[in-house]
């Protein structure tokens, strides 16, 4: 049951999905190389937070984006959980992650349920309805975008439908490594799972962005951390860990639910 995991944590190019589009090809090509089963991007990668501009710069349905990573996962026999995109739908604009498998089918889209209104998210998005989860080489999985990680009640939701892994990709501000790093070893400690988390680096107009990507074990171990460079961070892992460390501390078990409403 393992899995080998390669975090692109890179830099993107502030309202330019053509040059970052094309970053994201050589990240592939370059991640490939070392046949990873699964490779994760940060979040908006193909726009950043160039909010304002986003029905010019973003593309319809996040097409050419999404099209772009099937034939790279077809092509490099890999599967991609995408980071997320700009995508244009007729009710508005949504912050979306993708996620393809190794045959370029596109597996699953979940946009983003909690709009961040400290970087006016809420100002030109339109949040999601749909949940985060998908099997990926016949495994549970669920994937979630930055600002969702401060609702443990919306992971654990996914965690109790099966989910062994939580992806989360992410633009999460240096200002606020502190929280990064804290909330996402509680939800891998409090859902005993392996917590992948995929951040950014660089720099937009408004903001620094920190890196510190993370692979995190369902006992809260940091067994994989980036630092503040594009860099490839590659990590297996083995799912049967989780139902090991959950046999020792069994609070699946010992849940009372009927209390909690």
């Amino acid at each position: 049951m393992n899995v080998k995991i390669a975090i692109a944590q890179i830099d993107i190019t502030f309202g330019n999905p053509q040059k970052n589009r094309k970053k994201v090809q050589q990240w592939i090509e370059m991640a490939s190389l070392q046949s990873p089963d699964i490779i994760v991007f940060p979040e908006l990668w193909d726009t950043g937070y160039d909010l304002s501009r986003l029905e010019e710069i973003a593309d319809s349905n996040g097409e050419s984006s999404i099209k772009l990573l099937q034939q790279l996962a077809k092509k490099h026999k890999v599967h991609i959980v995408g980071g997320s995109i700009a995508n244009i739908q007729e009710n508005g604009i949504k912050n979306t992650l993708i996620v393809i498998d190794d045959k370029g089918n596109l597996v699953k889209e979940y946009s983003k349920l909690h709009l961040f209104q400290l970087m006016n998210e809420h100002k030109y998005l339109i949040p999601g309805n749909d949940d985060g989860l998908f099997t990926l080489m016949n495994f549970p999985f669920a994937a979630f975008i930055c600002y969702d990680i401060r609702f443990p009640e919306w992971m654990r939701k996914h965690v109790l439908q099966g989910a062994k892994a939580l992806f989360v990709v992410a633009e999460w501000p240096s200002a606020r490594l502190d929280h990064w790093r804290s909330l996402l070893i509680t939800r891998a400690i409090e859902n005993q799972c392996f917590v992948i988390a995929c951040n950014r680096v660089g720099s937009d107009p408004n903001n620094e962005f920190a890196g510190q990507s993370l692979i995190i074990n369902p006992w809260g171990e940091v067994i994989a951390e980036g630092k503040d460079k594009e860099e490839l961070i590659i990590q297996e892992i083995n799912l049967s860990d989780v139902e090991t460390i959950r046999q020792r501390i069994p609070i699946f078990t010992d849940r009372r639910p009927e209390y909690y409403n």
